[in-house]
């Protein structure tokens, strides 16, 4: 197996995500609000944010708690449908493309390598949108596809929200995913190569020189792409407040300064050949980007 499909495997385990959970309600959400209040209010990302991950068996998942800054409406709004979600996904640095269905029940998203790339040399993913729960004190809101390469499945993105007071809400992002033989041979040569020396956000202890030893393999896999898609959601919601000929440039330029506060786990590209790759796959997204905003 070459290199680059060693990569790309990496990436079906950062998007392959399922939960055994249920629907949740506002009730949930504020309970578990109130059980992370205290991780949030002195967390070590500068923001109020949670991350967690853990592996068991022929499953992943990792999770993201945050409170954002922006009111319960904005948040609902601004992530309501397949067209905001291809305008949160595209930043990340292995989507190369992402596109609606015309009926607005799901998108289908085009993997690729940390460069250039056109969507026919990518591999797509096509998930179903589901908008679980849309009431004025509660969204719940999954991507959902069965299937994918490698030996992956039950694939998810779930996003629940609540608000906090007029001006915050707290969300839950969520993943899982499941995983087969030949994935996991896979993913374990990914790690003994273009992965090795990667981390993760959860520190496991001290290290013989005293520095911190991150989580690494598979969690840490999940936990910087969680990491990255959450500031994708944070980047697409602080670019609304813009005039809409600025939001596409305006969410690049704050989703890479974001992840470059943590350089360790999410520096890949330096930040012009990030944003020159991300222009020409936002124009070829023009018409859906109109739409979306």
């Amino acid at each position: 197996m070459n290199l680059s499909r060693l990569a790309f495997v990496s990436l079906l385990f950062v998007v392959a995500v399922h939960t055994e959970a249920e629907a949740g309600s506002a009730a949930e959400i504020r309970a578990t609000y109130a059980s992370v209040g205290g991780q949030l209010a002195s967390s070590p990302f500068g923001r109020q944010l949670v991350l967690e991950s853990k592996e068991a068996g022929n499953r992943v998942q990792g999770a993201a708690y945050a409170v954002l800054d922006h009111s319960f409406a904005q948040v609902r709004d601004g992530l309501r449908g397949p067209r905001q979600w291809c305008q949160v996904l595209i930043l990340h640095l292995n989507v190369k493309d992402c596109r609606a269905a015309p009926g607005g029940d799901g998108l289908a998203l085009f993997l690729g390598r940390k460069r250039p790339e056109p969507p026919q040399d990518a591999q797509r993913l096509d998930f179903a949108y589901r908008a679980v729960a849309d009431a004025p004190d509660f969204m719940e809101t999954d991507l959902r596809a069965d299937r994918g390469p490698a030996g992956t499945h039950d694939y998810l993105i779930r996003l629940e929200a609540a608000p906090l007071d007029a001006t915050h809400s707290f969300v839950v992002l969520s993943y899982s995913y499941g995983y087969g033989i030949a994935a996991r041979i896979a993913l374990k040569a990914y790690l003994a190569t273009l992965g090795a020396g990667k981390v993760g956000f959860t520190i496991l202890g001290k290290q013989a020189d005293g520095d911190s030893q991150y989580v690494g393999g598979l969690r840490g896999i999940v936990e910087r792409n969680v990491m990255r898609y959450y500031l994708a959601i944070e980047a697409h919601l602080g670019a609304l407040s813009v005039p809409p000929d600025a939001r596409a440039e305006t969410s690049m330029r704050d989703w890479f300064a974001a992840t470059e506060r943590y350089p360790l786990q999410l520096h890949e590209l330096g930040r012009s050949d990030y944003l020159k790759m991300k222009r020409v796959e936002y124009r070829r997204q023009a018409p859906l980007i109109s739409r979306a905003y």
